[in-house]
Parts: structure tokens; C-alpha cells; sequence
């Protein structure tokens, strides 16, 4: 038998095909409080939060080096994350 894969992009062949790197993309700012939507952008694998968060509406809570952290309710917990602009987009 053939042992089951566990990495970080295991199961994500539909969630992270295409995407290109945009310059654009990578200089975006967002203001605090501002609502981001996490967008996974396959191109750009630095900065990329866990695939099971695609998709999640948060807001900015502060701005760390280059990266954003958002904060977001996970069913009924809230969670935080760290994420480059390349993989969010304002909602």
C-alpha cells in the first residue's frame, strides 16, 4: 500500500493551480481594520498561509515586515494568521 501523503500542499491541486506574479500585487497595502479576503496565489509560495484558509473573510490587525497578520473567526474561534499582500485581496 502506498502511505498517505501529509504536507503542507497536500489534496490542493484545484486550490492552488494558475496564478501569476504581479508586481502589483506584491505592492499593495492595506490600512488597518480594512476587511482582506485571503486569495491564494500559487505563483508566490512565500508568505502563503495554509491552503485551508482560502477563501476566509478577516481584517488587518497590524502590518509585520512585509507581511500582513489578519484576523479571522474560524467557526467559533478566532484565529490569526501571517500573510504576504501577494495572497490577500480587499473585500
Amino acid at each position: 500500500m502506498v502511505r498517505h501523503s501529509k504536507g503542507f500542499r497536500a489534496r490542493t491541486r484545484k486550490k492552488l493551480t494558475g496564478g501569476e506574479f504581479s508586481i502589483a500585487d506584491a505592492l499593495q497595502e492595506f490600512k488597518l481594520d480594512e476587511k482582506v479576503v485571503i486569495d491564494l496565489n500559487a505563483a508566490v509560495h512565500k508568505g502563503m498561509p495554509h491552503p485551508r484558509f482560502q477563501g476566509q473573510i478577516g481584517r488587518v490587525v497590524e502590518k509585520r515586515g512585509r507581511a500582513f497578520v489578519v484576523e479571522f473567526m474560524d467557526h467559533e474561534k478566532k484565529k490569526q494568521i501571517i500573510a504576504k499582500a501577494e495572497h490577500l485581496k480587499r473585500f
